[in-house]
């Protein structure tokens, strides 16, 4: 089995450790990002990796980077000597967060393999999952890859693809990527294991393109789009950053956990985008620069999710 360090951050990456402390690979260390303040108390939070490590009795560090020449080089030349001295045959990466300079992607001896979500080199980049449902794809998957210094440019070693499902989220889409990124690494590593080269191909540059990481601005419905693509946003983007809009009556934003585009009422004029066109248990009709975009579950501020007809009798707009 493999001598391997774990590189990783969030619930995506968890998936990964797991699997691989199950497969019966040696975990020498895990590597994860500083712990954040969350929540109302603004608490430190370790990360899920950190959790799952420590509750393994897997060592940890969490340096605040790894660039040598860096603001903190300190913790860059701290992470070198550990990685030095355990000599790892390989490094697993999953959603870490932190920029592996060429120093780190040449010390393990097999280089440092990457879970990226996504069939590269389509949706290069931060938020593969989310983009890939805004913009209607209707396929997507993971891909194991041989790190290089490029952001997500390095040679593929295995994919897997699966369907994007008509009522995809960017929750439910995560977490079946996070099981299949999971169990595809884990046979990598068995070849790895066996003796055999990994296949790596160099990626083509037909299809490249990036997928911008989620900004917290980006939830504001914006209506003078059409009515398909806000819906496919207000999917793509549950949990984070969710969709809001203001509603008459209500001083505080609505979040939109689910929509559906329909075409605009054949027996209504012309409505300005944003505009409500009907408010019944039924659902909540925005009219859009093309279409309709039909709420179905809202969330009022401190409040939790409701589907709309329980929504609606607690909203009363102006007449």
């Amino acid at each position: 089995m493999s001598r391997l360090v774990f590189a990783g951050t969030p619930e995506f990456a968890r998936a990964a450790l797991l699997a691989l402390s199950a497969a019966g690979h040696e975990i020498l260390a895990v590597f994860t990002q500083p712990d954040r303040p969350s929540g109302r108390g603004m608490k430190q939070v370790a990360s899920p990796v950190k959790e799952a490590a420590l509750a393994a009795g897997v060592p940890v560090f969490q340096p605040r980077s790894l660039r040598l020449d860096g603001r903190y080089a300190d913790d860059a030349a701290q992470a070198r000597q550990v990685l030095l001295a355990l000599a790892p045959d390989v490094m697993v990466v999953a959603a870490y967060g932190l920029i592996l300079p060429q120093w780190a992607l040449d010390l393990p001896r097999y280089g440092c393999l990457n879970i990226h979500a996504s069939l590269l080199p389509r949706w290069r980049g931060a938020a593969p999952i989310q983009r890939a449902i805004e913009a209607g794809d209707a396929r997507s998957g993971v891909t194991i890859m041989q790190m290089d210094a490029g952001l997500d440019t390095g040679a593929m070693v295995a994919r897997a693809e699966c369907e994007i499902a008509a009522n995809e989220t960017g929750a439910s889409l995560h977490d079946r990527l996070a099981r299949l990124g999971a169990e595809i690494m884990v046979q990598v590593l068995a070849e790895l294991d066996a003796g055999k080269p990994l296949p790596a191909r160099p990626q083509p540059e037909e299809g490249a393109c990036y997928a911008a990481k989620l900004l917290k601005s980006e939830a504001v419905l914006d209506f003078s789009q059409p009515a398909d693509v806000l819906a496919r946003r207000v999917r793509a983007f549950d949990p984070f950053p969710g969709s809001t809009l203001m509603l008459a009556g209500l001083d505080q934003p609505v979040k939109v956990w689910a929509a559906q585009s329909l075409p605009a009422p054949v027996d209504a004029g012309p409505a300005l985008p944003g505009t409500v066109l009907r408010a019944a248990p039924g659902g909540i009709d925005v009219a859009t620069a093309d279409g309709t975009l039909r709420l179905l579950v809202l969330q009022k501020s401190g409040g939790k999710r409701q589907p709309v007809d329980v929504f609606v009798r607690g909203w009363k707009p102006p007449a």
